[in-house]
């Protein structure tokens, strides 16, 4: 499963309506070992992207976004990135951003721990918790 590492400013960007989690587009982006985020980063324009050239939709999927006695959850749907045509890559950090938002706001990110490419035809599948969700609030 794929852990989320918030951004610093997603909860001030939750607070001053930047987001609105059950209807804007989040996508993903990826970004190298060598241009690694920091957690004070707050939009997407902070951060030195990979070309996404050969890369598939990098567009996240919300299957639900509500809370259950006071504990709000973000449930998204496993995205499976794939290179086609050629590789892609090398990256490390998968960042996911509210695409709706005026200034593409970061949310947080997934950390692979080492670069990787993918090459033409191979895949990587991020894994969110349909249980526990991809971001949890309380």
């Amino acid at each position: 499963m794929a852990t989320l590492t918030k951004f610093y400013c997603f909860v001030e960007d939750l607070s001053e309506e930047k987001h609105n989690l059950s209807s804007d587009v989040l996508t993903v982006a990826l970004v190298a070992a060598a241009n690694a985020p920091s957690l004070s980063n707050t939009v997407l324009a902070n951060l030195t992207q990979i070309a996404y050239t050969y890369c598939s939709s990098r567009v996240l999927s919300i299957i639900s976004s509500g809370q259950t006695t006071g504990l709000y959850k973000l449930i998204l749907s496993d995205l499976t990135l794939t290179a086609s045509g050629g590789s892609v890559g090398p990256f490390r950090y998968i960042i996911v951003f509210n695409d709706t938002a005026p200034n593409d706001e970061l949310i947080g990110y997934l950390d692979y721990g080492s670069d990787l490419t993918l090459a033409d035809g191979e895949s990587l599948t991020l894994d969110f918790s349909p249980t526990n969700g991809a971001i949890q609030i309380t």
